[in-house]
């Protein structure tokens, strides 16, 4: 892990923020609840223990650079619980009491999976450690051109990872851009389960953006992950009902949390790129407030220049890669991001929530308003 805060990418150190915000007690400033909190919110404080206690917290999602450790990385499967938002605010708590996080090689499991990140012509090899697991899992890449035996299907392959066992599969880095990799053992249950990533191939020459962050849009129904955990939850895939909207794994206020959540961290002048990756079931209308940007990359192809506009609602379906940038020209202040089915947009019943992000400007993280989405958020600085 590195000592980044915001969204995986390029954001800020610990150090900047504490400048940026004028300290802790710029933070621990205004303790009015206003308009986003939840009236009818519990008491719950998110620190009660259930029956998932004893398994770990799954970890925010960690950019790795496979081409800088040899091309080569270990994936872990690990039963974990997810806390998407713990604290009372906004219509939390919202846990998912246990998943199938993803870990690399001596890093912490995560829900989204760790993001492997290499160049053109770097080829990876990754070994599936399945040493642990209750269940039989594959690795599925999406994008890029592979051998018949690395794609990961059991059922065309012949190649099912099972509990006790490894594997490691060969990926090329042929195709530059940004790819979704999953399980693809009982798709519909592993995915849902947690089991799923980004993984980003440069191009040979890639010019990074001033900022870059990575986000992995996610619909859940919860009854799977409380079935899974022991609870009495009838569910059945043919009758998916979401009820559980994230980026990177977490819903508002939880998703600008700085250090577990994915902040959009900017300057005034910044170039910023974000890379957005549909891990879910059902299309997300993603739509940013007073910016406009330009799609420049999907499904792993370049947009052409000709062929790009302004816009500022792309709607990303289900396992697809949108890749757009904008300019930070913005007044500085705090801005939305956030899906336009607006239904996604809640906790359970509580709005705003679900997938909701804000693009932050620095300048603006020195004020109350920004002191009290940390306090909703559980930021202590």
């Amino acid at each position: 892990m590195n000592d980044r805060i915001g969204a995986p990418g390029s954001g800020l150190s610990r150090r900047e923020l504490m400048i940026a915000t004028g300290g802790a007690a710029a933070l621990a400033g205004c303790m009015s609840r206003g308009q986003g909190a939840d009236p009818e919110s519990s008491d719950s404080s998110g620190d009660e223990e259930d029956a998932s206690s004893g398994l770990p917290q799954t970890s925010a999602p960690e950019v790795v650079r496979v081409d800088e450790q040899g091309g080569s990385v270990t994936l872990r499967s690990v039963t974990a619980r997810h806390p998407v938002h713990p604290m009372d605010s906004m219509g939390g708590p919202i846990e998912l009491p246990q998943v199938w996080a993803f870990q690399a090689d001596d890093g912490e499991p995560s829900v989204p999976g760790p993001i492997l990140r290499t160049t053109e012509g770097n080829d990876m090899e990754v070994t599936l450690d399945n040493t642990d697991a209750g269940h039989p899992h594959t690795l599925h890449f999406h994008g890029v051109r592979k051998s018949w035996k690395n794609d990961g299907v059991p059922t065309t392959t012949g190649v099912t990872v099972y509990p006790g066992e490894k594997h490691t599969y060969t990926i090329p880095a042929n195709v530059p851009g940004t790819h979704f990799y999953h399980c693809h053992y009982q798709t519909h249950r592993h995915i849902d389960m947690g089991m799923y990533g980004i993984f980003r191939v440069d191009p040979k020459g890639y010019e990074p953006a001033d900022r870059e962050y990575f986000f992995t849009l996610k619909d859940w129904d919860s009854r799977v992950n409380r079935q899974m955990a022991g609870e009495n939850v009838d569910y059945s895939p043919r009758q998916r009902n979401p009820d559980v909207f994230t980026i990177n794994g977490k819903s508002l206020p939880r998703t600008l949390h700085p250090e577990e959540g994915s902040p959009i961290i900017v300057d005034r002048g910044d170039t910023v790129r974000l890379h957005m990756v549909n891990a879910g079931y059902m299309s997300h209308p993603m739509h940013t407030h007073n910016h406009r940007y330009r799609l420049v990359e999907k499904d792993g192809g370049q947009i052409p220049e000709a062929a790009q506009y302004e816009q500022d609602i792309t709607n990303v379906a289900p396992a697809e890669r949108h890749t757009i940038e904008f300019e930070a020209d913005a007044d500085p202040g705090i801005y939305l991001m956030h899906c336009h089915k607006v239904n996604h947009a809640m906790n359970g019943t509580s709005y705003p929530g679900g997938m909701v992000n804000g693009i932050v400007y620095r300048d603006a993280m020195d004020t109350d308003v920004f002191a009290d989405l940390m306090e909703y958020a559980g930021y202590e600085g």
